[in-house]
């Protein structure tokens, strides 16, 4: 069935670096709009950048110029690149698949944990 598997997280200190993957099994990877949401503790998930099948990318205001969203479609996997990490990025991290006209479908990844220590 459908699962996409998120790894990468750890612990790193403000302004170092991380890099997520998200990979995907049971799913036709090259069409779906990909995406990674975050989830601080407390707080609503929030979208933090997206990646269209043509390669086309949206980001939140945030992580702008900081976060660079990517995919491999030959390895059904995506990529997250987090540079210059603050406290505020902290969170757990979840991979989202999706149609392009399907805002409430989809499916989830597990999360990983993220944790920027100042």
């Amino acid at each position: 069935q459908v699962q996409l598997v998120e790894t990468g997280g750890g612990l790193v200190q403000a302004g170092g670096s991380l890099r997520l993957s998200c990979t995907a099994s049971g799913i036709i990877f090259s069409t779906k709009v990909m995406e990674w949401y975050r989830q601080a503790p407390g707080k609503q998930r929030e979208l933090v950048a997206s990646i269209y099948t043509r390669g086309g990318t949206d980001y939140a205001d945030s992580v702008k110029g900081r976060f660079t969203i990517s995919r491999d479609n030959a390895k059904n996997t995506l990529y997250l690149q987090m540079n210059s990490l603050k406290p505020e990025d902290t969170g757990v991290y979840y991979c989202r698949a999706r149609e392009l006209f399907d805002q409430k479908g989809g499916s989830w990844g597990q999360g990983t944990q993220v944790t920027v220590s100042s």
